[in-house]
């Protein structure tokens, strides 16, 4: 890997790698370009993996910021605003560098369209920033529909030898768009339909479903909370009116709201509020409560479906 200069605008590169050697040889010596030019540095990666880094870097892990993303970037819609973000913007000064994992083998079918879209939106979120992201990509065990979206979000190839190549299938708006994917009703869902005045019924509704499928504790304040935020959102912003829905899946219960309102902001809710722009301040505290939050948005509707562990 070639150093990168302060100057330069953001650069995105997706470094596919086969076995631990090629990743910690690439992730190390991406990290140790960073330490040779002063770059504040933070890791983003499953846990195994940020052992394999801490190990390569030795004494040099001092200094930067680990975090396991199996955690931190469990839902993916808050990776940009909380571990990117987070980290970018309280080092305003002089370039950042950030390797992000998001996307793992134990990535389930449901997590992948959220992921996806994650690492699209990142290029409309650092546009134009002194940030470097690189994303480590296993190739012997990702699907090959996986590897072949991320030469779509990512500008720069890296091979597991080092060797860099722009990529030809650049086009991150297209990820964006393919998995903006409509989401069909469930049939057995408990349903609520509310305007502006039926708010308090609609949220005591949607409570009372939540605990009796399991949530109990902090995470039934967390569906609360998401419950509230993304009813008045409806009401606010969605035509006034709106219909909640609540069911079990598997270890999680979902809460999903629909209503006529559309979303113009594709980085709605995946950084701070803007004035003016709907999906802001509520939909940013819904992702940074909620396991997963798949979203689809079009002429007709705008559906925000999130997911509450039990």
């Amino acid at each position: 890997m070639s150093p990168v200069q302060a100057s330069e605008a953001f650069v995105h590169p997706a470094l596919f790698y086969r076995g631990e050697q090629e990743y910690t040889q690439q992730t190390v010596s991406f990290l140790k370009e960073g330490l040779a030019n002063g770059e504040p540095m933070a890791v983003a990666v499953p846990g195994p993996n940020l052992e394999l880094i801490k190990n390569g870097l030795g004494a040099d892990a001092e200094g930067v910021l680990f975090l396991d993303m199996t955690e931190a970037g469990r839902n993916p819609g808050r990776i940009i605003p909380r571990v990117l973000r987070g980290f970018a913007d309280a080092h305003p000064k002089g370039r950042v560098r950030i390797i992000g994992e998001p996307i793992w083998a134990g990535r389930s079918a449901v997590e992948y369209p959220a992921c996806a879209q994650h690492e699209a939106l990142i290029n409309a979120a650092f546009e134009g920033r002194a940030v470097t992201i690189l994303c480590p990509y296993d190739e012997a065990r990702l699907d090959p529909e996986v590897i072949a979206d991320a030469r779509i979000t990512h500008p720069t190839l890296i091979s597991g030898d080092g060797r860099e190549e722009t990529s030809d299938a650049y086009d991150w708006e297209a990820v964006v768009s393919r998995y903006n994917q409509a989401l069909t009703p469930v049939p057995d869902a408990a349903v609520f339909s509310y305007e502006a005045e039926e708010l308090p019924a609609v949220r005591k509704f949607g409570v009372a479903q939540a605990a009796r499928l399991g949530v109990a504790g902090e995470r039934l304040m967390d569906a609360e909370l998401v419950i509230a935020e993304l009813t008045t959102n409806s009401v606010v912003h969605g035509g006034g009116r709106g219909t909640l829905a609540v069911w079990a899946e598997q270890e999680q219960v979902v809460i999903e709201v629909r209503d006529a309102g559309r979303l113009t902001d594709p980085l709605a809710g995946r950084r701070p509020a803007q004035h003016g722009k709907p999906g802001g301040r509520g939909l940013l505290l819904v992702h940074y409560v909620a396991d997963l939050v798949r979203l689809h948005t079009a002429d007709e509707g705008t559906t925000v479906r999130v997911y509450v562990s039990v």
